[in-house]
Order: C-alpha cells, then structure tokens, then sequence
C-alpha cells in the first residue's frame, strides 16, 4: 500500500481504490439480484463508507476495503443474495461506530438488522484460551439455528482477515491462524464450503508454521 505520497494524493487515490472496489462487488451483485435490490446495496455501500471514514486497517487501507471485500466473498463465492450483501457491507459498523441495529432496521429491514445482529454478537473473544474458543464455537453453532447466512458471513469475514493477515503483528498471526484451523476450517467443511475450507487451513498453516513456506 503507498505511504510516501502527499495527502491530496493519497485522498485521490483511496477514492480511486474504494470506487474500483465497490465496482468489482456491483459486478457480482448484478449476477446474484435485481438492479433493484442493486440500489439497496449501493445504498449500504454509502452508510457503511461514511460510518467508516477515517478508520485505517492494520494494511493501511480504508476500512471499508474489508466490508466490501467481505461482501464481494459472500456474493461470488458462496453465492448469497442482495440481503447477505448488505449485511455483510454493514457487518462492523454496529460494533464499531455510531450506527445503531434500529438505524439498519428503518433503512434495510428486520431481516438484514437480524443477521448484522448476528454478526455483532459473534466478535472474537479476548482470551485465547481454548474455553473461550469452544465457547465461541457453540455460539457460531447456536446462531445457524436462526439464520444460517450470519455464519456464512462470518466465514467470509474470516476468510478475508486471513487472507490479509500478513499485516499483523505476528503474535495475532499465530492465534488468529489457530483460532481458524480450531473453528472455522471445520465449520466451512460441515457447510460443504470446500474451496474455502481448504484455503482456511492452508493459510492457517502459512503462519502457524512459517518457516516450511518458506523453505
């Protein structure tokens, strides 16, 4: 990511970034939806993008790259619809901003405010113990019972945090990476997510046992 540049440059260029990323995910909005449904997400796209101005991730990008990230994963590769997109572009702002599920519900709907809630609930634990992480398992389980698309997001959630993991600090590489081989590579295979599943141990391994990728 580029960080020697002047901040109207820098502006210029996260606006250029954030538009050909919101492009790439309408793209695949379009196969799944209907134009109409098509405007919701834009409009979800805009709620989320404000909510999120001026949050940076660990890569140095603007936030709202990882919704939109996430969202493009739901819709290309597990294959859900206009309501999974939204909440998926909507995933952290409850959590992290101002933006309350009573917001989502009046601009979106009970269903979408019900899965962001969903989401919301299911944030990693601050401990790393493996207590905790059983916990979090049984509440990822728990939540397939109402609607199984908060956990589909949520594996598309993690299957992005994985693939931009390099950007952590290498301790949270570590435990981030067996919090996904423990939890959520076997969720994705109980779900018949193959392709990701595999690509979850696969990553989850790279920074687990560096040194073998890097022989």
């Amino acid at each position: 990511y580029r960080t020697n540049m002047s901040n109207e440059s820098k502006q210029q260029y996260e606006s250029q970034l954030i538009e050909s990323e919101l492009n790439k995910l309408l793209v695949s909005a379009r196969r799944v939806t209907t134009e109409e449904n098509v405007q919701q997400i834009i409009k979800a796209f805009h709620l989320a993008n404000n909510a999120h101005e001026g949050m940076i991730r660990k890569s140095g990008e603007p936030y709202i790259i990882h919704p939109i990230s996430v969202a493009r994963i739901v819709a290309d590769e597990i294959g859900l619809g206009s309501k999974s997109i939204i909440a998926a572009l909507l995933h952290d702002v409850v959590e992290d901003t101002d933006i309350t599920l009573e917001d989502i519900e009046r601009q979106f709907g009970k269903k979408v405010a019900s899965i962001v809630d969903g989401l919301t609930k299911l944030s990693p634990p601050s401990t790393t113990s493996r207590s905790q992480q059983a916990d979090n398992f049984r509440k990822l389980l728990l939540s397939m019972i109402d609607d199984t698309r908060v956990i589909l997001i949520k594996l598309a959630d993690r299957l992005h945090n994985m693939r931009t993991l390099d950007s952590m600090p290498e301790y949270k590489q570590f435990r981030i990476a067996g919090e996904t081989l423990f939890i959520y590579a076997p969720l994705a295979h109980r779900l018949g997510l193959y392709s990701i599943k595999s690509e979850l141990e696969d990553l989850s391994l790279k920074h687990e046992h560096p040194k073998l990728f890097n022989e």
